[in-house]
Order: C-alpha cells, then sequence, then structure tokens
C-alpha cells in the first residue's frame, strides 16, 4: 500500500486567469481570512460564507484555529469538478456559486466544506500531494475531519448522512478518485459551466473539438491540490 509521506511541495504562481479573476472579485478579511466572490451580486455569497465561518467558530474552535491557520481565501466562483476545492496556487478554498447559492445548501453545509478543503490544504502543507496513489486516503482523512465537525452541530442528520456516504467511497476498491474518473467529471463539469454561462451548444461542441477546453482543463488539474466531488 503506497505510504502518505512528507515531501516539498513546489510553490505555484497563480496563473494569469486566477490573478484577473481575483482583480474583479469583491471580498474582504473575516478575521484574517480574504472571503470573496466572482459573482458581480457578491454580497449574498459573501453573507452566507461568513455565516458559516461564524458557525464553525462558535461549535468547533478548534475546526475554526484550523480554518485560519491554513486557509488564506475563500473565493466563491465556478468549479468544474465538484462543490468545491483546495487551489495550492491561491492557498485557497473555493467553492462553486451554484452550491452556495443552492437553496438545499445549509450553512452547516457550507461550514463542514471549508472544513474539508482547509484539511486539504493543511495535508499539502506538511507535503502530502494529491497524487492517485493516496488520493482515497486523503479524501479519507478530510471526510473523518469532516465528520468530527458535523457531529458538533444539531440537526445535522442530513449532512451526516452525505460525509459518511463519500466515506463510503474512498475504500481502496472505489473508483470514484481516480484520475480518470475525475478528468471525466471535469470534462462534464466544464461543459455545465458554459451552459450555466448561456453558451450555446453548437459553441460548446466547437470548443470541445477544437481542444481550447481540454487545454483550459489539463491546465486548472495541475493548479488544483485537491478535489471534492460530490
Amino acid at each position: 500500500m503506497a505510504r502518505m509521506s512528507p515531501r516539498v511541495v513546489p510553490a505555484t504562481r497563480p496563473s494569469l486567469e486566477e490573478r484577473i479573476d481575483l482583480w474583479f472579485s469583491k471580498g474582504h478579511l473575516v478575521d484574517g481570512i480574504w472571503v470573496g466572490s466572482f459573482r458581480s451580486d457578491a454580497k449574498p455569497a459573501i453573507q452566507r460564507i461568513e455565516d458559516a465561518l461564524r458557525l464553525i467558530e462558535r461549535n468547533a474552535p478548534l475546526h475554526y484555529r484550523r480554518v485560519k491557520n491554513n486557509l488564506t481565501r475563500i473565493w466563491v466562483n465556478l468549479v468544474p469538478h465538484g462543490a468545491g476545492c483546495y487551489l495550492h496556487s491561491l492557498n485557497a478554498c473555493v467553492l462553486d456559486e451554484r452550491a452556495v447559492a443552492s437553496q438545499t445548501a445549509t450553512v452547516e453545509w457550507i461550514a463542514s466544506a471549508i472544513v474539508r478543503e482547509a484539511t486539504h490544504a493543511r495535508l499539502e502543507k506538511l507535503g502530502i500531494r494529491y497524487d492517485e496513489a493516496v488520493r482515497n486516503r486523503i479524501e479519507r482523512v478530510c471526510a473523518l475531519r469532516e465528520l468530527n465537525f458535523a457531529r458538533h452541530l444539531s440537526g445535522a442528520d442530513a449532512l451526516l448522512e452525505e460525509i459518511n456516504w463519500r466515506l463510503d467511497q474512498c475504500g481502496g476498491d472505489n473508483v470514484f478518485y481516480t484520475n480518470q474518473n475525475m478528468w471525466e467529471q471535469t470534462v462534464q463539469g466544464n461543459a455545465e459551466i458554459l451552459r450555466h454561462l448561456g453558451t450555446p451548444e453548437w459553441v460548446i461542441t466547437l470548443v470541445f473539438r477544437a481542444g481550447y477546453l481540454v487545454n483550459g482543463i489539463r491546465r486548472f488539474t495541475r493548479r488544483t491540490a485537491g478535489a471534492s466531488v460530490q
């Protein structure tokens, strides 16, 4: 069995695209963490993130300290491979704007996602890369940290059920977190992003055929240290 041995993680500079997106994002510091959104109507998303941070602080101070110590940013943007990810180049928890705005996404769910991505950040800082050989074990560690947090909350049965479901995906024989499966989900997710932005189907088809989107996926995948596909 592969072991998660500490290694030095090379520093990654933010891409030009990331720097531009940050420049156009609105946000502010919340207890030392930059909280922001790329959306033009950023205020509702930012408020939900602030509410989630306060929920963590009230119910699980240890988890809150870990979030503060391991994340520089919590950024609401579009994510092609699930509801959230940890972006190493920005030391950021990136949460998908569609998930954050969804009526089914509770503040407890958002708080749990922040705890998860802060754990990804912590593992990265320890030198543990998000490689396929150890990915299931990394996701298991992050889900267990989430589970510990969720148990501090009242009325979180649905959230606990979801976390336990993700724990089941971390079994040694499960292909959920393989490179191939995550690649396929990212390709599909990018198409859904284009649809979300109102792109006509014929343009999406053309983009895929031209290969531009595929190259963009490769660049995004290289920059992303962790992903939580839900």
